[in-house]
This record gives structure tokens, C-alpha cells and sequence, in this order.
């Protein structure tokens, strides 16, 4: 036994050895080439597992078995963009014969797309090159303002761990496919970070891309709202000086945009269709009824869990969510990232109908990267997490993004 012993300690020994020559040249770099290189090893272990699974796609609705990588990657929603892309949004919503609303381009928002067809009209590329292109480039951009936010609460060894677990969280691979989700995690980033450092006037164009790249304004403005009161209560309770209150005006500002930036997207829905509820309707498609907060939560976990497991499922969610935000390592993270989480949390709570969409959807949550970087610096620790997100990442590629009909018809979508 204590031969073993010593011949897996001498192996460890080795490793290390050869490791380390390496690691010191890596610390050596600018921080920006770590993060990059950080970010484009996660991406490229990514594609090796979409380019096994795809190996595992049958034929669905979007061609034959056994696609290519290129081919993969654009289907599910990427087909939607792609029809965005080339066809614009309907001026009338379509309906069945009994006029339902139907499923339609309007539940998409317009930014990704609008950036796709611009690059194409430079570079002559096709609507899923061009969308693809511009996933990888805003990932890219992403890993980076996610850097410079995490480097506002922590020193550059945490925040680099924090970019390991965002960049390979188990639905990552979404930042290199044609949806709209690095974009929109490139632009909350940004905002986030001019947030952070009060520099509320700034953070408002980004604010109005951002609201026009995916649904979470609602959230955004509900963090700066609830920002301004806490800014207000210290300016009222701790001196008014001529510097605290031009901060609390352009924070004001920043809350007027992003409440308007919120309902944009509805608005111009609207204004285009005649339809007051366009946005909503078609929204509604997607979860086969009509939009009632919290409502889909208690039904999923009634049909998950039973009538009275089930009715707990939001209580609990809500209670554990909660005290999570009061954990010291993501008390850490500070106000205003704390914030965000809480408000982003309340908004799924409170408007989406949970279904397998619901992982992709708590990308924007990225800040708590930082906050299980914190939670211990043992290498045991972090390398584990890392494992571990990789190997959820091969789940739920292959669980989700692969298509295999399922006995009703249709499939879970990622």
C-alpha cells in the first residue's frame, strides 16, 4: 500500500513539476490575454461536446441526421433569428382559425439580429455566419467586462476564477451559438460595471441596447429603482451635499431610461401590429396559456411534486434564493450586484412558466460566478466546480440541444 502511495505522490510531483513552468509564464501575461485565453479553452471544450453530440442528432426540423458543427449549432431558436434576419417582424400577428395567436418572430428582440444583417451588408456573409460571428465577438467582449466587474470587488486571482466559472458554466455554450445571449450578457455586464462605479449617465445607451438585446429590463429597472430609494435614504439620513445630490440626478435619469427601455420593446410591438398586447400574446404562445405571474411556478410544482409538495416548490425557491443573498461570500459581491440578483430572481419568479428553458435563462445571475469564487480558495475546490460545470455542460447539450422527438411530439427545448 505505501508503494502505491508514494507512486501516485511521485505522479502528483511530476505534474506539478511540469505544470509549473507553464503556469509561471501564464501569470505573466496581461490580464486581459488570461481571461481571453480562459475564455476561448472554455468555448473550444464547448464545441468539441456540441461537435460529439451532433454525432448523436437523428433527422428533425431543420435537415437530415448527423449535422455539422456549423449546421448544429444554428437550430432551435438560431432559426428564428435567422428568419428575423432575412424577413424582418410580421406587421400582423398570425393566427389559426379560431385566431389564435400563433407562434411568431415578435417574441424575439431585435438587436442580434439587426447586428447580423449589418455585418452581412459589410462583409457579404450569410444570416447564420453572420449571427454566429457576432455570438463569438460579443462572448469574447463579455469574458472581458465580466473581468473588470469582478475586479471591482475582488483582487485578479478571484475574478479570474470567476470568469473559469462563468465561462464554463453548464449552459455556456449558449455564448457561442446564434442567440442572443453573449450580446445581452456583454451589454448587462457593461451596465453593471458603470453601475457599480456610479457612473449612472454613462450606463444609460447601454441600458437601451441592452432592454432591445433580451427580456430582462424589467429587472434592470427594478435594481436602480430600489438603488435610488437606498441612495436617497443615505442622502437624507447622512448629509445632502451638492456632490451626493447630482449623483442621486443621474441615477433618477438612469432609472427614467431604463423604465421606458423596459416596455420598449412591447411598445414598438405594438405600434407595428395594432395590437396593444402583441408582445404578450406571443410570449404567452410558448407556454399554452395566458400570462399570470407566479401562477406557472405553483403548476409545475404541482405536477412535478403533487398538490402539496408542489404548492411549497415557490416558497422555497424564494426562502433559499434569499438566504443565498445574505451568504458572506456573496455579500461580498456588494450592493448593487446583490441587487441585481435579487431583482432578476423576483422577475423569473414572477413571469416565467419554468420549463427546461429556465437553465438558459439564468445566465444573467453570472455575478454569483464571483461569489462561489470567494466561497474557498482551495484548488481542490475550484477545480472540482470547473469538472463539474464541464461535465453538466455535456447533460445538458446533449439532453437538450439535441433534438429527439419525444411520444407527444415536439421536444424539450434548451
Amino acid at each position: 500500500m505505501s508503494t502505491e502511495t508514494d507512486n501516485v505522490q511521485a505522479v502528483r510531483r511530476t505534474l506539478r513539476g511540469s505544470a509549473a513552468p507553464l503556469l509561471a509564464a501564464a501569470n505573466r501575461w496581461p490580464w486581459w490575454i488570461q481571461v481571453l485565453a480562459i475564455y476561448v479553452a472554455a468555448r473550444v471544450v464547448s464545441a468539441c461536446i456540441f461537435a460529439a453530440a451532433s454525432l448523436q442528432q437523428g433527422p428533425g426540423p431543420w435537415g437530415g441526421a448527423h449535422p455539422g458543427y456549423w449546421d448544429f449549432i444554428n437550430i432551435w431558436d438560431a432559426r428564428w433569428y435567422g428568419r428575423i434576419f432575412t424577413e424582418g417582424y410580421p406587421s400582423e400577428l398570425p393566427v389559426d382559425a379560431a385566431g389564435n395567436v400563433q407562434e411568431n418572430a415578435w417574441a424575439f428582440y431585435p438587436l442580434f439580429p439587426l447586428l447580423g444583417r449589418g455585418l452581412s451588408a459589410v462583409t457579404g456573409m450569410s444570416a447564420g455566419a453572420a449571427l454566429t460571428t457576432i455570438a463569438m465577438l460579443a462572448g469574447l467582449g463579455a469574458a472581458v467586462v465580466v473581468y473588470l466587474l469582478f475586479r471591482e470587488k475582488a483582487d485578479h486571482g478571484n475574478a479570474l476564477w470567476g470568469v473559469v466559472f462563468f465561462s464554463t458554466f453548464p449552459v455556456s455554450g449558449i455564448l457561442q451559438v446564434p442567440y442572443a445571449e453573449s450580446l445581452n450578457t456583454l451589454l448587462l455586464a457593461a451596465a453593471l460595471l458603470l453601475v457599480v462605479r456610479r457612473m449612472y449617465l454613462e450606463a444609460a445607451p447601454l441600458v437601451v441596447l441592452m432592454c432591445l438585446s433580451r427580456p430582462v429590463g424589467v429587472a434592470f429597472a427594478a435594481m436602480v429603482g430600489i438603488l435610488l430609494l437606498v441612495r436617497l435614504h443615505g442622502w437624507w439620513a447622512g448629509g445632502r451635499s451638492r456632490e451626493k445630490t447630482g449623483a442621486l440626478v443621474r441615477l433618477g435619469v438612469l432609472v427614467l431610461v431604463s423604465g421606458v427601455s423596459a416596455v420598449l420593446w412591447p411598445i414598438l410591438a405594438w405600434q407595428t401590429t395594432g395590437d396593444f398586447q402583441a408582445y404578450t400574446k406571443t410570449e404567452s404562445v410558448w407556454r399554452g396559456g395566458g400570462l399570470v405571474p407566479f401562477a406557472p411556478w405553483f403548476d409545475m410544482g404541482m405536477r412535478l411534486l403533487g398538490p402539496v409538495a408542489g404548492m411549497l416548490v415557490p416558497f422555497v425557491l424564494a426562502a433559499g434564493f434569499a438566504w443565498l443573498m445574505f451568504a458572506p461570500p456573496v455579500v461580498r459581491l456588494g450592493l448593487e450586484l446583490r441587487l441585481w440578483c435579487t431583482c432578476y430572481m423576483a422577475y423569473l419568479l414572477v413571469f416565467l412558466h419554468p420549463q427546461t428553458s429556465t437553465f438558459r435563462l439564468l445566465l444573467p445571475l453570472f455575478p454569483l460566478a464571483l461569489g462561489a469564487a470567494f466561497l474557498s480558495r482551495s484548488r481542490a475546490y475550484r477545480g472540482t466546480v470547473t469538472v463539474m460545470f464541464v461535465l453538466l455542460q455535456i447533460v445538458w447539450i446533449v439532453w437538450l440541444w439535441v433534438w429527439a422527438q419525444l411520444p407527444g411530439g415536439g421536444d424539450y427545448p434548451p
